[in-house]
């Protein structure tokens, strides 16, 4: 009885992942899972959990709603890790309340912008290997990024080989603009489907009007033998 009544008396949300610590923190509930070898997010993080450490693993990836049971949480750590990838709900439920978010010193080539811009958290997002694009311009511009960290967001691979090894603020500084790169692709390939289009038309109305005008002459063709026919026979 003692056991079943200790079970009760536990409360769900205060257990702690078996390769992780749980502490407090001025009142509030640190999760440290620092340098354990983890491979993906813990599924069985304390729905208190204010502060999360999650750095020096090796997650690759952070799939949709991989937080979302964590309403209170406040900070959240996944530096030094591998993520090449995060979906667009990666932060779904913990958008309004994220203060501070690291996502530094991973393999991060390109984000979905979706993912960051619904965020209010600072962002750290440096000493990643990205490639300068407009989704990544639009963060720069729009997001709280943490402005220590905004020099070192370096652009790996880049439309134009001059913008490689080049911060990204430098870039835009110089009054490059990677979405209207986009807009003018985007314009150009609008202008060839809609030519394509057009071509197609006149095409299609030469031969109709080429058909008709040979089915006309054979009709009038037709119509001058008639007499000649009738002539002959009488």
């Amino acid at each position: 009885q003692a056991f079943f009544c200790l079970l009760l008396c536990v409360p769900w949300g205060s257990s702690c992942p078996p390769s992780c610590q749980c502490t407090e923190r001025a009142g509030a509930k640190a999760v440290l899972c620092s340098s354990r070898h983890l491979e993906e997010i813990p599924k069985d993080i304390p729905k208190d959990a204010v502060f999360l450490k999650l750095d020096a693993n090796s997650i690759t990836r952070i799939p949709s709603n991989a937080f979302r049971h964590l309403a209170q949480l406040e900070e959240l750590d996944l530096s030094r890790n591998a993520i090449e990838k995060i979906d667009r709900a990666a932060f779904k439920g913990v958008a309004a309340g994220l203060q501070t978010l690291d996502l530094s010193s991973n393999r991060i080539r390109s984000i979905p912008k979706e993912a960051l811009l619904a965020l209010n958290a600072k962002l750290r997002l440096a000493n990643n290997p990205w490639h300068c694009e407009c989704a990544l311009q639009e963060v720069l511009w729009e997001a709280r990024l943490d402005p220590d960290s905004v020099q070192d967001i370096t652009c790996h691979t880049a439309p134009r080989e001059e913008y490689v090894g080049k911060p990204l603020l430098q870039v835009l500084d110089a009054g490059v603009n990677f979405c209207s790169v986009r807009q003018r692709t985007t314009d150009v390939a609008m202008f060839i489907t809609m030519f394509a289009w057009f071509t197609m038309v006149i095409v299609y109305v030469i031969c109709y009007v080429r058909h008709n005008r040979e089915d006309t002459c054979k009709h009038v063709d037709d119509l001058k033998s008639l007499p000649s026919a009738q002539g002959h026979a009488e």
